[in-house]
């Protein structure tokens, strides 16, 4: 169903009233890259934003410094906006530059786009707010500045410490070659460290008295390997050894560390998955007679996706529009294409199931499909769509056939062609929260969309009881 009314160029032309601001803030952002967990700098921004703009504040949402949440308006539907602001580590790039040319070397950057996503979403709640303040109409818009998206899991912390229990709708997206809207569901996925102690001895004069915590890290991957012909076949499991006990190859090592991330296309299956690898890792730690602790760092669930407000969405990117792109944009454009491999290109039309056409930019709007797809990533917006009704836009920001996570990304972080798809996106997200706002029969319909997807499962953080953000683990990281 479509829910376009005359109120919604009159929210496009108050996005286009403020572009300019919000597009400094993303430059802004887009010069301090900064890891997941430590984005002082980013958060501040957002929050002075904020300030600007009217809304009144809250910091330190969840216990986490750098997640904070603005609100404007009384009495009401609450919309929700969800905003982001983290990088990738290793992704340094110069922006407006073809070729791969770090700022640093080694540094962070924005190889996701986050600087345009959470600009774009504070541009959408504003205008939202300015329209509520010119037509005394009730209703509550929320911005919330998530940290952490990339592995930390901030917005699972964030729901479960119940800073989504009033919101009616929640509303999001992310940069991405095409414009239109996310009709995929994501993996859920958890992020564990398994510690194992042994005891250290002279490897040659009396190897009997030791206990290798390495031979137990690599017995446990070996068993998690035997048991991936045992777990459905788009489950994911991955590992990577963070300390592998010295470099003394005649010594026993007396301490070794794995860290995993487990995947399932669905909460229930990703919990029970988890307890699979648990056991697998104590049948090491028996094996080699060390000891073994297990820590949950971050866990997301899978996205619920909602059929309403997908379709609402819909329709309202097909009456705005793509964005204007110029003749600069698409020489731009042209010029990252030629730094991406024919592979790269093709899997941006073949993970739309779109039949390749030789475009530099996106000049249209991703058609619906009827099937709900898996996508392979994950994300803390899953967490979110458990409990509130959510919806994503898809912005078109970046060259079709780039990458994500690539330098790519942040070359074109700064440019004409980002801010264009940023604004484009912002009006659309703005007028999809005016539409839940004077629509009770869309929210009410969203409801009843979740409640359906649910199959009466209650949502269940995969973030057991008791586990804080790492934020201290991730600043002890970074320094």
């Amino acid at each position: 169903m479509t829910y376009i009314t005359p109120n919604h160029p009159v929210i496009w032309d108050m996005v286009d009233q403020k572009r300019q601001s919000f597009i400094d803030l993303s430059d802004r952002v887009w010069t301090t890259p900064e890891t997941c967990y430590m984005e002082t700098e980013s958060a501040a921004a957002h929050r002075d934003m904020l300030e600007k703009q009217g809304f009144q504040i809250t910091e330190n949402v969840a216990g986490i410094p750098t997640a904070l949440i603005g609100e404007a308006g009384e009495g009401g539907p609450v919309i929700a906006f969800l905003g982001e602001y983290d990088v990738l580590a290793g992704l340094s790039q110069k922006a407006g530059l073809t070729s791969h040319d770090p700022v640093e070397t080694g540094g962070n950057g924005h190889g996701c786009g986050h600087n345009l996503l959470g600009s774009a979403s504070l541009l959408a709640a504003t205008a939202l707010k300015d329209w509520l303040q010119q037509t005394g109409t009730p209703g509550r818009v929320r911005y919330y500045g998530c940290p952490a998206e990339e592995g930390g899991a901030a917005k699972a912390f964030m729901v479960r410490s119940g800073a989504f229990e009033d919101v009616d709708i929640a509303i999001s997206w992310h940069p991405s070659n095409f414009a239109g809207v996310q009709r995929e569901t994501s993996l859920a996925n958890c992020r564990i460290d398994f510690d194992f102690f042994g005891r250290a001895a002279h490897a040659a004069a009396v190897p009997e008295l030791g206990r290798s915590a390495l031979d137990a890290v690599e017995l446990m991957n070996v068993g998690v390997n035997y048991m991936r012909e045992h777990m459905p076949s788009d489950y994911r499991i991955h590992y990577a050894i963070l300390d592998a006990g010295g470099i003394s190859p005649n010594v026993v090592q007396a301490y070794a560390k794995v860290r995993y991330v487990v995947r399932a296309t669905e909460l229930g299956g990703l919990l029970t998955l988890i307890e699979r690898v648990k056991k697998v890792a104590q049948g090491a730690a028996l094996m080699t007679e060390t000891r073994m602790e297990s820590t949950i760092l971050a866990g997301v669930s899978n996205i619920i996706v909602n059929t309403p407000l997908m379709d609402a969405m819909q329709g309202i990117w097909e009456s705005l529009g793509p964005p204007p792109f110029d003749s600069n944009d698409i020489a731009f454009a042209e010029k990252i294409r030629a730094t991406l491999t024919p592979e790269d290109i093709a899997a941006s039309w073949s993970q739309e199931r779109l039949d390749p056409r030789g475009i530099p930019l996106a000049d249209f709007i991703l058609p619906p499909h009827n099937e709900i797809r898996q996508m392979g990533g994950s994300t803390d917006v899953g967490d979110v769509s458990w409990v509130v009704p959510t919806v994503q836009a898809y912005g078109p920001t970046l060259a079709v056939g780039t990458q994500l996570h690539t330098w790519q990304v942040v070359a074109q972080g700064q440019s004409a062609l980002a801010h264009k798809g940023m604004v484009a996106t912002a009006k659309v997200m703005a007028a999809t929260g005016l539409a839940a706002l004077e629509n009770a029969d869309l929210r009410q319909a969203a409801w009843a969309d979740l409640r359906r997807r649910r199959k009466g499962q209650a949502y269940v953080s995969p973030i057991p009881d008791g586990a804080a953000p790492p934020v201290a683990a991730m600043a002890a990281r970074q320094n």
